[in-house]
């Protein structure tokens, strides 16, 4: 939370996480309001809750009136409202409005001027069909719009009154409704400017609702985290059978929570909740598919396991006071340090990186290698801020220091260091040498301006017996602290001297092998040598695969981790974030990286000189509406998007200049295969702006002229991957004698 408001992705928020019948959590953060007045957040502040209303009150009181059998999930919505049959709507089901399956499309037409409860409802009524009913998944209002009018066919209430006597007051939520009163404004949190220039301040947000009067069955409900904790304990006790006030039945609830969708529907939805789709980002990375919850667009949201009898709420204005941020990886985030403080599901479990590993073992390799050079051993080191132990210690001043006291043998005589220098902050092509403050030590850059400055030359190797490398890789093929590496083994071949490679782990996991291999004698500083983009290796495992293909015959040894495992990805190691370079800040951009950063060779924005590298791509001249419904069309999966503006800052391309594009938002991980994502966006950008994007400059780093020629040609993407799959089984084949760890 203290990142995402440094970042000013939001105002405030409060974060209240129950677990086992008890809060354990409950904090505000920032500011509720920062215009016209700066106000600071409290625990008792109330937050529009957008389309979280659709399940605190509308699904909630459908399933009230389904278990006083007044309505059939599967009966035709025509049967309640008669109207609803306009324009080829008479099959579409109850169950399919719950579910998103309805075929509607998200909302009613807001481009023409009307206002009014029942303009609203004719809008509805008269909407036509996007996609045939049960076939698709796409999030509407329209639908919950048209359930909150059932509630109020079948009850003869209006559904603020409805909600409030059969769900609100049940449960205790006093500080729950629609339509606050004017006595709460004072401790609503603000949200936009509406369109007559007055900040929206206990009116709701959704522009929808508030034309149709403030309430509807999609968004209109404001609440503090307290009440919504009430509602959310009271449900998860029901469901596991505990007594509770909860207003309807163990069974109705069982609906719910689990899987209500059509026959053959991808995304995974309850009655209400959300299971396992695109909007599933507050699920984290531990709570498992079988937890349910939902979002608001204001910044709400609310998720709940009943496997651990655990709920993490979320309430924010991140719409205030102008625009609105994408705070999805907020809440994942959010949601996995969570369960991981609660120890849920994932057995702690520590990695030991190899220089913990040779602290460990009172530098036995060390030892050893300096017995083979009649008791002593001088040392070279390539590193940089990346080269630290477990206690934050850098690994330089371990070896200058903690390895020659205990044995006087081992001197550390030189650093290198690689692209970004030996503090991993510069973001030039040209590094100069320099002198390491701490050591006194000489720092060989190796990334001058020219080729042979990025080579470890014979002359800086000769008064050497052996070069440790301790860097902390990104897992792509074209980062460049790999090809660095290989040069350090090619001139330690020739040398006769030994390379010790300090291992780290591969922070997007060691199982998936994914993209196509890069072309032989296409071999640069961004691709050593052939090799998939993301080729499921560590640093030591990479050194090893080098030596054996490339018959380089280096004197190589790996210091091994000690509990890593190949499944594992960097934040389930109990490791500490380092940002390997100034551009990957975080484990989302990293899982990105290896498909964005196929774009940063051609004239389109990487986000580079923005708060988010690799979350996001622009230019100006792309349609970011147009090219973001491209993309959520296919259907990519682990992975939204979202339009998205953007202003790089120097020296990146675009500086000064608004981009506009595309955000990125990884919901599956485990699903996403970067690379092909990577393709998708060059295949978009080349259909839709083939003067302006320059296809070709991928290449720079794809390095498979191969799949260029068929990007060129237009071929479908997905075939394009498919095409990739028989050079990768060769690949893996190759790489299994250069693997040192088990698959977890």
């Amino acid at each position: 939370m203290a990142d995402a408001l440094a970042a000013h992705q939001l105002p405030g928020a409060v974060v209240l996480i129950g677990h086992h019948g008890s809060v354990v959590f409950d904090k505000a953060y920032g500011n509720r309001s920062l215009e016209p007045t700066v106000e600071p957040m409290t625990l008792d502040t109330l937050f529009d809750m957008a389309s979280l209303t659709k399940c605190l009150a509308t699904a909630t009181a459908i399933m009230q009136l389904h278990e006083q059998g007044l309505v059939n999930f599967d009966d035709p919505v025509a049967k309640y409202l008669p109207a609803f049959a306009a324009n080829g709507k008479e099959t579409v089901t109850v169950r399919q409005l719950l579910t998103h399956y309805s075929g509607l499309p998200p909302d009613v037409d807001l481009r023409q001027p009307w206002t009014g409860k029942d303009a609203g409802i004719q809008l509805a009524m008269d909407s036509k069909l996007m996609s045939p009913p049960g076939t698709v998944f796409r999030y509407s209002d329209i639908n919950y719009i048209t359930l909150g009018l059932i509630v109020e066919k079948l009850s003869g209430q209006p559904l603020d009154v409805y909600a409030q006597q059969h769900i609100f007051a049940p449960l205790g939520m006093e500080r729950t409704r629609f339509l606050p009163p004017t006595a709460w404004l004072a401790d609503i949190a603000p949200t936009e400017y509406d369109e007559s220039g007055h900040m929206l301040r206990g009116t709701v947000h959704d522009p929808t609702a508030r034309r149709m009067g403030g309430v509807a069955g999609h968004a209109g409900v404001f609440s503090t985290a307290a009440d919504v904790s009430l509602f959310a304990q009271a449900l998860l006790d029901k469901l596991a059978g505990r007594p509770s006030k909860f207003p309807l039945s163990q069974e109705s609830l069982e609906l719910m929570a689990t899987p209500q969708q059509p026959t053959g529907g991808q995304a995974v939805r309850g009655f209400g909740w959300d299971i396992d789709s695109d909007y599933s980002g507050p699920r984290g990375n531990v709570f498992p598919v079988g937890s349910f919850g939902h979002t608001g667009f204001t910044g709400t949201s609310l998720w709940m396991d009943p496997g651990s009898d655990t709920c993490v709420i979320i309430l924010a204005n991140a719409v205030h006071p102008r625009a609105r941020h994408n705070i999805t990886p907020l809440r994942r985030h959010i949601a996995t340090t969570a369960a991981r403080a609660l120890n849920l599901y994932e057995p702690a479990h520590s990695v030991l990186n190899g220089i913990d590993v040779l602290e460990s073992t009172r530098f036995a390799a060390l030892k050893e290698a300096a017995a083979r050079h009649n008791g002593h051993l001088r040392l070279g080191l390539l590193t940089n801020q990346t080269g630290l132990d477990r206690n934050g210690r850098r690994t330089a001043d371990i070896l200058a220091r903690d390895a020659h006291s205990a044995f006087p043998g081992v001197e550390l005589k030189t650093l290198f260091s690689p692209e970004h220098g030996i503090n991993g902050a510069a973001d030039t092509t040209d590094i100069g040498d320099s002198t390491d403050v701490a050591t006194a030590l000489p720092v060989i850059s190796l990334y001058g301006a020219k080729d042979a400055q990025r080579r470890p030359g014979l002359e800086d190797l000769k008064n050497l017996d052996a070069v440790v490398i301790d860097l902390q890789d990104a897992g792509a093929r074209f980062y460049t602290y790999e090809t660095v590496m290989g040069y350090f083994l090619e001139a330690a071949a020739k040398s006769g001297i030994e390379v010790i490679v300090l291992d780290r782990p591969n922070p997007i996991d060691g199982v998936a092998v994914q993209g196509s291999i890069s072309d032989a004698g296409g071999e640069s500083y961004t691709d050593y040598m052939p090799l998939p983009i993301r080729h499921g290796m560590t640093l030591g495992e990479l050194a090893r695969y080098f030596n054996q293909q490339r018959h380089l015959d280096a004197k190589l040894r790996v210091v091994k981790m000690s509990g890593w495992q190949r499944g594992d990805w960097f934040d389930q190691t109990n490791l500490t974030w380092v940002n390997p370079s100034p551009n990957l800040r975080n484990m989302i951009e990293a899982a990105l990286y290896p498909g964005i950063a196929l774009l940063e060779t051609t004239n389109v924005s990487v986000g580079r000189g923005t708060d988010a590298p690799f979350e996001h791509i622009g230019a100006p001249w792309i349609d970011a509406k147009q090219l973001t419904a491209k993309l959520n069309a296919r259907n990519i999966p682990g992975v939204r998007f979202d339009p998205e503006q953007f202003t790089p800052e120097k020296p990146y391309p675009f500086a000064g200049v608004v981009c506009n594009g595309v955000r990125f938002t990884v919901t599956d991980r485990n699903a996403l295969d970067s690379p092909e994502l990577g393709i998708e966006l060059i295949s978009a950008l080349h259909e839709l702006y083939p003067a302006q994007f320059h296809l070709a400059d991928a290449n720079r780093l794809l390095v498979d002229n191969g799949t260029l020629h068929d990007l060129e040609a237009g071929e479908d993407p997905r075939a394009i991957a498919r095409n990739w799959l028989p050079a990768l089984e060769g690949f893996k084949m190759r790489r299994d004698t250069a693997l040192l760890y088990p698959v977890r």
